[in-house]
């Protein structure tokens, strides 16, 4: 299938060849004519598929013959909500690249900088708003933004905002929009919370599945390292060694552990740059530029920091840190791979992760490869002394209050 098979209108066709886009992937095969039926839909698709397409192109088309029909006055007609600033920038660039044909004006808005600039933006024609909900809230009750016209919500990266604490902020956005109005509810992973918010707004929608919602990429060859913690800057360091491994995007827990793998880096004379909720939007979007380039060899990321890392030709993603709640891996592994690409995901397990091993395994339904043959290897057996899950729980809750704390602050930013 082509998109030209898909009922697109000329000026979106247009778009598409200019960025050499043919075929449609599944996630846009099997939503773009059920949206522009005007039809509810949630969709299950991993990272990487082209969800963003999915529904931006449709959204643009139907918009675009409803002001032509119409001739309206200025208003928000589509809100697009996404949980970190780097995604709605990413969204905001690809709404951009599909509707510059069409007389549709679109702004974005999120917490990091200073406010004057999105208000500014705000007060001019607005017909699409990509948004996350934090600093949507905050120039709602500013008088700023009006929602009260919106007929298209969509919601992106679903799942991920559950993780980051900003279902509450959700909620309270849902109960701001228009009852009548079209709903587009995408998720990488649909864990029981968020399929209960799906049942709980979306109108008999159409479900769409293109991959199993706890799989990984087909063509992502992945390998864990076994190495006690302390040893685990050195064996970052000796598989850098190998020159192939020109762009790298490392994984930590923390933002802090990421500050401190950069400077190892930068010791072992190896560019790196961190990206995470510490650093100014100017900073981040530097070190994201910088990375795509090629200037920067390793980027460190946190989870949150992560989303919106789209680049089609990374290969190499290092999980510097296991992840405690198995679908973060899905999610941190999908940034590679993608378009049907193929992708290389390294793992490090101290003794204290082998339990998040043992997760990810069962949620994916994969056992990844054991590599032994390496400098650091330690032995690690699949049974943990009490200390070890006491001290491993106690870390599981300290990472929930750290995202309390977090979605907290930026509620106060």
């Amino acid at each position: 299938m082509l998109f030209t098979d898909l009922s697109l209108i000329d000026p979106i066709l247009s778009s598409l060849e200019k960025k050499w886009y043919k075929s449609p992937t599944p996630i846009q095969q099997q939503s773009i004519p059920h949206i522009l039926e005007w039809r509810d839909v949630l969709g299950a698709a991993q990272t990487g598929t082209g969800k963003t397409a999915a529904f931006a192109i449709p959204t643009l088309q139907i918009l675009s013959r409803e002001k032509k029909l119409e001739n309206r006055s200025w208003a928000i007609k589509c809100l697009i909500l996404t949980p970190t600033r780097e995604l709605a920038i990413q969204i905001e660039d690809n709404i951009k690249d599909y509707g510059n044909n069409l007389n549709l004006k679109h702004a974005v808005i999120f917490w990091g900088v200073n406010q004057s600039s999105q208000v500014q933006k705000l007060k001019r024609w607005v017909d699409i708003l990509v948004a996350t909900p934090g600093r949507l809230l905050d120039l709602i009750n500013q008088w700023y933004i009006d929602l009260k016209h919106i007929e298209i919500l969509i919601l992106d990266e679903a799942d991920r905002m559950l993780d980051m604490w900003f279902i509450n902020d959700v909620r309270k956005v849902l109960t701001i929009v228009p009852a009548k109005r079209q709903t587009l509810f995408f998720s990488a992973t649909m864990p029981k919370e968020i399929s209960h918010l799906a049942d709980s707004i979306l109108n008999n929608p159409i479900k769409i599945e293109v991959t199993p919602v706890s799989s990984t990429a087909e063509k992502v060859s992945q390998a864990i390292f076994f190495v006690e913690k302390t040893d685990k800057k050195n064996l970052l360091i000796t598989i850098l060694g190998n020159k192939k491994m020109e762009q790298v995007l490392v994984f930590t827990r923390t933002k802090h552990g990421a500050d401190r793998v950069v400077r190892e880096l930068w010791k072992a004379n190896i560019t790196a740059e961190a990206i995470h909720g510490n650093k100014t939007q100017n900073n981040r979007q530097r070190a994201l530029s910088n990375f795509k380039s090629g200037k920067t060899r390793v980027l460190i990321a946190t989870d949150i920091a992560a989303r919106g890392i789209d680049i089609d030709e990374l290969m190499f993603v290092v999980n510097y840190d296991l992840p405690n709640e198995p679908e973060t891996y899905v999610h941190r592994i999908g940034r590679t791979g993608r378009a049907g690409k193929d992708g290389v995901a390294i793992s490090f397990s101290d003794r204290e992760e082998y339990e998040y091993l043992l997760d990810i395994e069962k949620l994916t339904g994969q056992k990844i490869r054991r590599m032994e043959n390496h400098p650091y290897h330690i032995n690690i057996t699949g049974v943990l002394s009490k200390a070890d899950k006491k001290k491993l729980n106690a870390q599981k809750e300290e990472r929930k209050k750290m995202y309390r704390r977090e979605a907290n602050d930026r509620r106060r930013r």
